[in-house]
């Protein structure tokens, strides 16, 4: 009860301190969302707590977790039987403090080199359950779970036990990951929220607004929760900012570009964009994705033109490289353009995907404009999660499931 008391303590002033928190963001189309899940802490301090693993490179994993005590190892010990670890790797923790909360020790280790479609059993630091997790395929096919803006309602349970129910490889997420917003509490909520499918396949992750948490004057530097607790492979790909980055697996070139970082032509996103995209070998990367949060394509009516300016600076750079397709959220719907390339349909651009759809608790955005685009084949305002199988050099396959109270329905 000691321990709980300053978390809640925490939570409470934050709501007295930013009371507009405790609403959306006012879209009168916004359909309310299920209730808010809020998963208690029920381990030993010592123990790993939100544990959550990310691609490093061809054959390497980080296990990323926390712990509430402050001087436990940041170790993992892991091998290919359960109980049986015959190797051990050792990384870095921090921590952070936003106001008047104080984060636990925030561990990650990179362990590896790792063999493909390979299941591996680990333990972190040393004590608590043993997890475990499979490394992606190196060869086509390969199957890429997408969902955007995914919080932690009872809609987010719905949408990651669908994701679950079939398998899949990589977990793919552009943006809005816990809805925290300034509640840091809610982060550790999300983390332990999703530890059972983010402990077992990779998950991928791009910020969103709602990662931002920013306040003038008192908090000025933005991402410091997300920055800490989700760390992505951008030093590997020669980024200088966790908030974009790429890396490959099975034959597709990833890009995670970050819409709330600077992406004019001097800054260091799009002059890192540029080298990232001279780099590509379609030969052994046939497949390019791109993955942001504000969509560049949209016919909802929430968040008209909040892409605009990234698509103005960037798009031109996208179509040359010959991108298959880009996924965004920020609006709560699903819907799925042709290939476009400056407001016009072009065989060479990219398909645009609108996946903002995940369980978030603003609710839906369930207006779209009248009449709609030519260039905008399917729209729908229900929650839900798409799949991405590449099945080799030329073909894949994209669905999208809608959510309904029991199962997932293809749409």
């Amino acid at each position: 009860m000691e321990k709980l008391f300053p978390r809640i303590f925490s939570l409470l002033l934050t709501l007295f301190l930013f009371p507009h928190l405790l609403h959306s963001q006012g879209y009168s189309s916004r359909q309310p969302p299920r209730p808010l899940i809020f998963t208690p802490h029920n381990r030993a301090d010592s123990d790993p707590q939100q544990v959550h693993i990310s691609l490093v490179g061809r054959d390497h994993i980080r296990v990323s977790w926390i712990t509430e005590a402050k001087h436990t190892q940041s170790i993992v010990e892991y091998g290919n039987a359960p109980g049986a670890y015959n190797s051990l790797a050792t990384g870095e923790h921090t921590s952070y403090k936003y106001f008047f909360y104080s984060s636990g020790e925030i561990h990650h280790v990179k362990i590896g080199p790792l063999e493909p479609s390979t299941t591996y059993f680990y333990r972190c630091g040393g004590s608590g359950p043993e997890f475990s997790f499979r490394t992606p395929t190196q060869e086509f096919p390969i199957e890429f779970a997408v969902v955007g803006d995914l919080g932690q309602t009872e809609w987010t349970a719905s949408t990651l036990a669908h994701v679950e129910s079939k398998d899949y490889d990589v977990f793919l997420l552009p943006g809005d990951l816990s809805y925290a917003d300034t509640q840091q509490p809610l982060w550790d909520s999300f983390g332990r929220l999703v530890e059972p499918y983010a402990s077992r396949r990779p998950w991928m992750v791009t910020e969103g607004n709602h990662e931002i948490e920013t306040f003038p004057i008192l908090h000025p530097h933005g991402f410091t929760a997300y920055n800490a607790r989700w760390v992505m492979p951008y030093e590997e790909s020669g980024s200088d900012s966790n908030l974009y980055y790429s890396f490959e697996v099975a034959g597709t070139h990833i890009i995670m570009l970050g819409s709330y970082a600077e992406f004019d032509k001097k800054s260091s996103q799009y002059k890192w964009l540029v080298a990232d995209l001279a780099k590509i070998d379609r030969n052994k990367t046939p497949w390019v994705v791109v993955l942001l949060h504000a969509p560049w394509y949209n016919t909802n009516t929430a968040h008209q033109g909040e892409g605009d300016s990234m698509r103005i600076a960037m798009e031109e750079l996208l179509y040359n490289a010959r991108v298959d397709v880009v996924f965004a959220g920020h609006v709560h719907a699903y819907e799925r353009f042709t290939r476009v390339y400056n407001n016009k349909e072009n065989e060479c651009g990219p398909l645009y995907v609108t996946v903002g759809d995940g369980g978030n608790r603003e609710g839906l955005a369930l207006m779209f404009k009248s009449p709609p685009s030519p260039l905008s084949l399917f729209r729908e305002a229900s929650f839900g999660h798409g799949r991405l199988r590449i099945l080799n050099q030329t073909h894949a396959h994209w669905s999208w499931h809608r959510n309904n109270d029991s199962n997932s329905v293809v749409a």
